[in-house]
């Protein structure tokens, strides 16, 4: 049997220092030196351009397809490099929230390619060794996740660039749902379909950026409000595909790596049945063999055709090849689509969640420039039907090959399931009990499970900046805390903007003329309360809340002198609706 949770690394080659967001956000000077040092002197096939690391702040990673203000973005190729003045609006929230963009990341060229090698740039190196190549296209991403030289990274996913990647360097790519984290400010590849995904070195630093890049964006309208279904603790339905229905591609020892994480799935409790992937599979060979492909070409066709002597030459056929697809051929295509995601959307009435391998096998550099299209093909087996059917997908560490190179698994659900899926990848990713990434360092298998809100722990409302999607939510998920349910408060207190910047608002217990205002309850762990009294910057306090239905409750409040802050928003009966205000006139967010 396979040793899966073998990692045959020597030690001389371990990445010390801050690792997740926890380890970062109690890293000393010296340690956060020690990570600029290595972060500068790190393999440069990993960054286009020099990084630059940030005196405060997290550090973010960016992929080079994803506009980060006052860095150039190149999408892989050099003549088509341009300077944005913003950043995109997945960026833009999170250096709002206090993250600092310190590298841009190499990719396959345009996005195009699941393989990490179509790169001017070079290729960046897989941690784990033997010529693998690194996946992409978010090559340079989750290379620097993985060597824990960021704790966090940005990519895209439109075929599985934000998964292939993340199985190949032993880390998590969290692949929302379409539209949940604006798409503004992204080179497109299938426009229709683009998402910023995430990775991370666990399953709960996902959810953080995730809840502070969520949300509606006017300046993408493929964004979208999406209500995410609550988690479970447990008790899952999960779908598998049988091993002998899953291609190989001549990896014999592919079925026991598979067998093993799904009889660790059924170990934790999860009850597992097989599904017919046929559906799922023939959605997926539309992505590349029908007329999705002339997406690329709208995208970027024109560039390519009038450069094509500095585009990668597998990037430039692939491209050129939607020119020949018609009006025809897409409408076809949508209607096999629509058969197709019907006939497999009966699975979602009996689970939770499809389990999958996130890609059928590893292939070397080597392999891949030997055959680059057939081989770049047969990693999107399980990836390429995602965005096309609307799913969510989280892909988590499964453990190692025994040719010693790290295999993982793909949790899939319907759109909106992304904190469901993260619950049930959280419980694999420990029960695998593999290092984190290729730091060779590990984590309590507590801190690689989100937290679910279930009643134990102290609730906590909120009412600004740490509501769910807003800047400092990272912050709550970072100790363990969950949102659990929306509330109002009783008609007795006025919303004020308290000193920035960053804008925050203070709930402020008045005697008259007050109102009813929007909020958040939380579950915070016990053992997390310290760390959540450090999240209390006066004026603020924790104090207690009158709610609607008489209930009071520990919350934010604004102390003694927080009414005399710049304005008064009471009007707007929450931070969220104050917030949509600016956007519709135009304002900064």
């Amino acid at each position: 049997m396979t040793d899966t949770n073998r990692m045959p690394r020597p030690e001389s080659q371990l990445q010390p220092g801050p690792l997740t967001l926890a380890d970062w956000g109690t890293a000393t000077p010296a340690d956060r030196a020690a990570h600029a040092r290595r972060l500068e002197e790190a393999d440069p096939a990993i960054f286009i351009g020099r990084p630059r690391p940030a005196p405060d702040g997290i550090p973010l990673a960016v992929k080079d397809n994803i506009d980060a203000a006052g860095w150039p973005t190149t999408a892989g190729c050099p003549a088509f490099s341009y300077r944005p003045d913003a950043s995109a609006g997945a960026v833009a929230r999170l250096e709002q929230a206090g993250w600092r963009v310190v590298a841009k990341t190499n990719l396959d060229q345009f996005a195009t390619g699941l393989v990490g090698v179509r790169s001017p740039y070079g290729v960046p190196e897989n941690p784990f060794g033997q010529g693998a190549i690194p996946g992409g296209s978010s090559s340079g991403s989750a290379v620097a996740v993985a060597r824990g030289l960021v704790p966090v990274a940005f990519g895209t996913d439109t075929a599985g660039s934000g998964r292939v990647p993340a199985m190949m360097n032993n880390i998590v790519g969290l692949k929302p749902t379409r539209g949940l984290i604006p798409a503004s400010g992204v080179v497109p590849a299938c426009r229709s379909l683009d998402c910023v995904s995430i990775f991370a070195l666990t399953v709960p630093d996902a959810l953080a950026a995730l809840e502070a890049a969520a949300g509606p964006d006017p300046a993408d309208p493929f964004s979208r409000p999406v209500t995410l279904a609550p988690p479970r603790t447990g008790g899952w339905r999960v779908a598998v595909p049988d091993p002998a229905a899953c291609p190989w591609h001549g990896d014999a020892l592919g079925p026991q790596w598979w067998l093993a994480a799904v009889e660790r799935l059924r170990g934790l409790g999860a009850t597992v049945e097989t599904f017919d992937p046929t559906p799922f599979l023939a959605a997926a060979a539309l992505l590349y063999d029908g007329p999705w492909v002339a997406e690329r070409t709208a995208a970027v066709g024109d560039f390519v055709d009038a450069h094509w002597d500095a585009c990668d030459p597998a990037v430039r056929s692939i491209v050129r090849g939607g020119r020949g697809r018609t009006a025809i051929d897409a409408f076809r295509g949508l209607y096999r689509l629509a058969e197709l995601t019907a006939a497999a959307g009966a699975v979602w009435q009996r689970c939770d969640a499809l389990m999958v391998p996130t890609a059928p096998r590893h292939w070397t550099v080597a392999e891949v420039a030997a055959e680059p299209i057939a081989r770049n093909s047969a990693l999107g087996t399980w990836t390429n039907f995602v965005n096309l059917m609307d799913l969510a997908a989280i892909a988590v560490p499964a453990g190692f090959h025994g040719n010693g190179l790290p295999v993982g698994v793909t949790l899939i659900g319907p759109a909106g399931s992304d904190r469901a899926l993260a619950a049930i990848g959280g419980a694999m990713h420990a029960a695998a009990a593999v290092p984190l990434g290729a730091t060779g360092a590990s984590a309590d298998a507590a801190a690689l499970r989100p937290a679910v809100a279930s009643g134990e722990g102290v609730a906590v409302a909120v009412f600004g900046a740490h509501l769910s999607g807003e800047g400092r939510a990272h912050a709550l998920t970072a100790l363990g805390a969950a949102p659990e349910r929306a509330i109002r408060t009783a008609p007795a207190y006025r919303m004020v903007l308290l000193p920035g910047p960053p804008p925050r608002p203070g709930l402020v217990a008045v005697e008259r003329d007050g109102v009813a205002v929007d909020g958040e309850l939380w579950r915070v762990p016990e053992r997390s309360l310290p760390g959540l009294l450090a999240e209390v910057r006066p004026p603020l306090a924790l104090g207690f809340v009158r709610l609607d239905d008489g209930s009071e409750v520990r919350g934010f409040v604004c102390a003694a002198g927080g009414e005399h802050a710049m304005a008064d928003i009471s009007r707007f009966g929450g931070w969220r609706a104050w917030r949509r205000s600016l956007i519709e006139e135009g304002s900064p967010r």
